[in-house]
């Protein structure tokens, strides 16, 4: 375990990797079970479903790091969990917009 020890492993980073992990598991099963179709989008160009989602996660990635550099990581609201309370960071309205704009881009691009 010493060897990842300078990895920030928080619950939102097991989050993340889970529903990375789950993504993919998901887009494999698509695969399997409905076989991918090129399409031509906004973008000109032929996509598929892993070319779209490859799209999205770079999209996210910009909107994160863009958003802790405008705005940064203020907590928006303290929920009542436990003796002190669960903080809401203000990243969650960036996950927020990240989905909206994969939506956008899955139906689209």
């Amino acid at each position: 375990m010493d060897s990842i020890a300078w990895m920030a492993w928080t619950a939102p980073t097991a989050i993340f990797f889970v529903a990375l992990a789950c993504t993919l598991g998901v887009m494999t099963l698509l695969a399997a079970r409905y076989p991918e179709a090129e399409r031509v989008g906004v973008l000109r160009i032929p996509t598929t479903r892993g070319d779209r989602l490859f799209i999205s996660l770079i999209t996210a990635a910009v909107i994160h790091l863009a958003w802790i550099g405008l705005v940064g990581t203020d907590t928006i609201a303290t929920l009542p969990i436990g003796e002190e309370g669960f903080e809401v960071s203000s990243l969650w309205l960036a996950t927020a917009i990240s989905l909206a704009s994969a939506v956008a881009i899955f139906r689209t691009v």
